[in-house]
């Protein structure tokens, strides 16, 4: 596959005005918190009709098996092919990779998380309402002290009691945490047959003992809400254990979650190069320096060739991973490692050489390229860090 087909251009095009039209106005405002992301992400949802698609994807009972762990979160619970919930999320991170990350989140990483494990009940409790956009969903498994070894070093715990567990514990840096109505939690077993198994769990905003923090403060991403979750010894029925399944270790689904992650990190990541390569390419044929466009200088033609040089690889990267999925085709974990950290990597270096094409004025915030220079850098610690990308393709290859 070398690129999309026309119906899915036809399909970016009226993404793009409408982000243009109706997102980007407001993106200011995300970032300094003055306005909230979720009203926008509602907006969107029902403009081009996630909310109908997702309701008739759950009536229909879906198409994945009820405990199909190793696909992991797909675009397919909205009933969208993936290329075009691809394009949605890099034409989002082009306008605010922020507000890219609250929707994906919400949608992939919880909604995904139900629908791959769930039970048809859970998908129409839980997911359903998140993939409507009535409900902004969460994914906690990073701890405190638990990031890159997340399972070794966690510590939230779940203890079996009559009719389903009480939760103790803490996770932090979760998006969408401050304002989410459901979590995904993870926890370890603790007093019981299977102790030191991990299952995953589905808690409400409303359990007595759940708390939240306020969003944090954070060097990027502002458009995006982030904070702890506190378990405070919190009721969870035995229902809202994912897939109802006692015996079977959510490590794995876990794994596959964030290896989906990886993958879905690809779209965005072009989107914020391919806006830089736009911006940095007007911004040059219009900036006259000694009488010059600064286009006409080639220490600036050199930037703008290796950001193109970026953009052509992830795009090949990006075709590669849709043209897989069309044909079932199960790419390694090691390959969603690698995907990672080379875009991770080349864009917050293309970010970061925009803000040195446009100068003082791209340092300055409110700049489109100074918040994707800030935005981008997330991206080689979340979802597993650059040297843990390096560690696990490493690994794979070298295991006997």
């Amino acid at each position: 596959m070398l690129d999309f087909s026309e119906e899915e251009r036809t399909i970016q095009t009226a993404i793009r005005t409408y982000c243009a039209q109706q997102i980007e106005p407001k993106v200011l405002a995300m970032e300094a918190g003055e306005a909230s992301v979720y009203p926008v992400m509602r907006d969107m949802a029902n403009t081009f009709g996630l909310p109908d698609m997702a309701r008739a994807m759950v009536a229909g009972g879906g198409k994945r098996e009820e405990n199909d762990t190793e696909k992991g979160p797909s675009a397919k619970g909205l009933g969208i092919n993936t290329a075009v919930m691809s394009i949605l999320m890099m034409e989002l991170a082009r306008v605010c990779p922020g507000f890219a990350l609250a929707f994906g989140a919400s949608l992939g990483l919880f909604g995904g998380a139900v629908m791959a494990r769930g039970t048809r009940e859970q998908k129409e409790r839980w997911a359903l309402p998140v993939f409507t956009m009535e409900k902004i969903g969460a994914w906690g498994l990073t701890e405190p002290s638990a990031g890159s070894d997340a399972f070794g070093s966690m510590k939230t715990r779940a203890r079996k009691v009559p009719g389903g567990y009480r939760l103790h514990g803490s996770k932090t840096f979760i998006t969408n945490a401050p304002f989410a109505d459901y979590f995904v939690i993870y926890a370890r077993l603790e007093h019981a047959e299977g102790a030191g198994a991990v299952r995953s769990f589905i808690v409400e905003r409303s359990d007595e003992g759940l708390t939240t923090g306020p969003p944090m403060k954070k060097m990027g991403m502002h458009a995006s809400p982030t904070g702890e979750i506190f378990l405070d010894d919190v009721f969870v029925p035995a229902e809202r254990v994912i897939g109802r399944d006692d015996t079977s270790d959510a490590r794995q689904a876990a794994r596959s979650s964030l290896q989906q992650e990886r993958f879905a990190m690809i779209p965005m990541l072009f989107g914020i190069v391919d806006r830089c390569l736009e911006e940095c390419v007007r911004f040059a044929k219009s900036r006259e320096q000694w009488g010059n466009a600064i286009a006409s200088f080639q220490l600036v033609q050199e930037k703008i060739a290796r950001i193109y040089t970026a953009r052509t690889v992830m795009h090949a990267l990006w075709m590669r991973q849709i043209e897989a999925e069309r044909k079932g085709v199960h790419l390694p974990a090691r390959e969603a490692s690698a995907a990672k950290l080379y875009a991770a990597r080349a864009t917050t270096e293309c970010a970061l050489e925009a803000v040195q094409i446009f100068g003082g004025s791209g340092y300055m915030t409110g700049s489109v390229v100074e918040m994707m220079a800030r935005d981008a850098k997330l991206f080689q610690i979340g979802g597993g860090t650059d040297e843990i990308q390096i560690l696990r393709i490493a690994r794979e290859l070298l295991e006997p």
